[in-house]
């Protein structure tokens, strides 16, 4: 038996060297999209565009604009002298900001009543650049505001203490979005890979017309599915290491715990996904039918995993839901392993999980992969 399911490990290769683009497009695409992904996400969003009209023109409105600089986050203030500049501007996208002085802001900010102020317009069609530019407008605000305060109350800045919380963040100092993001990136992408390739196992077979050559030849049911299996594997696993080294080397994500545990995990999380794609791959009746439902099964899945948005802020349906999904434990396995260090006793409801729904999945799967070829 062992001899005959090599002879079909074999020939899956051979069929892999002639469709050399397919294994070089799922390792290089998938890889070059996480490198992208994790190279926006590195970087602080700086250099945004922004209009001032200063109606002020005073030193104080001029200490507003240099401030802007300052935070790094704009780029030199283009100063214009009417509102249907900036609106024109914003209609069409060209900035992502816009900072109107009042004619009486150095009067109200010397005048000991005096409570100045500043209309701030932001572009909230782009929600990221926009919170961005809220954030570091909100720092330039509080500078000012207190340096109003130490001033009404005659104290110098040493002598003004306020309450300060004492913030300490754990497995992600920095709060860099990229360790959030990049793992769930290396986490869609391996689902993907492992889909399409165990998708197109038989697909590709029956379009090409040789499904009937390999049925009337000695191999059994079951032989045949192992035969399709192993390369899968082979390529999904590789695909995996291929990605983990990439974002742990160039983008300093951490592995903090187990790498034995991690690539354990990671194996049986190929075998559930490959029981998915061999069923997508037996009703499929072509390669490109048999591409949109991995599409299709992958859409849904990334809704469910937490990627694009928390599952606990989901209704409580839609939670239950999500817990039947593989990729949902796998992405929590994978950020517990990579950035908090956590080890199997912590993991073992999200293990457990992905075992029951990896034996549901894959007797399933195989019970009907099997009645099928019969």
């Amino acid at each position: 038996m062992l001899k005959r399911i090599w002879s079909l490990v074999i020939k899956e290769f051979i069929h892999l060297r002639s469709d050399w683009w397919l294994p070089a497009f799922m390792l290089i695409g998938g890889a070059m999209e996480l490198l992208g992904v994790a190279w926006a996400t590195s970087r602080p969003i700086t250099n945004l565009p922004i209009m001032v009209l200063d109606q002020n023109q005073t030193a104080a409105s001029r200490a507003i604009i240099i401030g802007l600089e300052n935070t790094k986050t704009f780029r030199t203030p283009e100063q214009v002298n009417d509102m249907q500049t900036i609106q024109d501007a914003m209609d069409r996208g060209e900035i992502s900001a816009a900072l109107i002085i009042p004619p009486d802001y150095a009067e109200q900010l010397q005048s000991s009543t005096g409570e100045p102020t500043l209309l701030m317009i932001l572009n909230g069609s782009e929600s990221a650049p926009a919170q961005a530019a809220n954030r570091a407008i909100q720092g330039l605000a509080r500078d000012i505001d207190q340096r109003i305060l130490t001033g009404r109350l005659g104290l110098s800045p040493d002598q003004f203490n306020g309450f300060t919380p004492s913030l300490r963040v754990w497995f992600n100092e920095n709060l860099s979005e990229a360790l959030y993001t990049t793992p769930a990136e290396l986490g869609m992408m391996l689902e993907f890979t492992v889909l399409l390739f165990a998708a197109l196992a038989f697909s590709r077979e029956r379009e090409l017309g040789t499904i009937e050559q390999l049925l009337v030849m000695p191999f059994s049911s079951f032989e045949i599915i192992i035969g399709k299996a192993i390369p899968v594997i082979i390529v999904g696993f590789a695909d995996f290491l291929l990605m983990l080294g990439m974002i742990h080397f160039a983008f300093d994500v951490p592995i903090r715990g187990s790498f034995v545990l991690l690539l354990a995990l990671a194996f049986g999380y190929l075998l559930v996904e490959l029981g998915k794609g061999l069923v997508i791959s037996v009703i499929s009746k072509t390669q490109h039918q048999a591409f949109l439902l991995v599409l299709l099964v992958g859409m849904v899945d990334f809704m469910f995993t937490g990627y694009a948005a928390p599952v606990e802020s989901m209704p409580k349906v839609l939670q239950w839901f999500a817990n039947i999904i593989p990729a949902h434990h796998w992405l929590t396995i994978l950020r517990g392993i990579a950035l908090k260090g956590a080890g199997l006793d912590v993991l073992f409801p999200n293990v457990l999980a992905l075992a029951i729904l990896g034996i549901v999945i894959g007797a399933f799967s195989l019970q009907f992969v099997r009645k099928a070829l019969d």
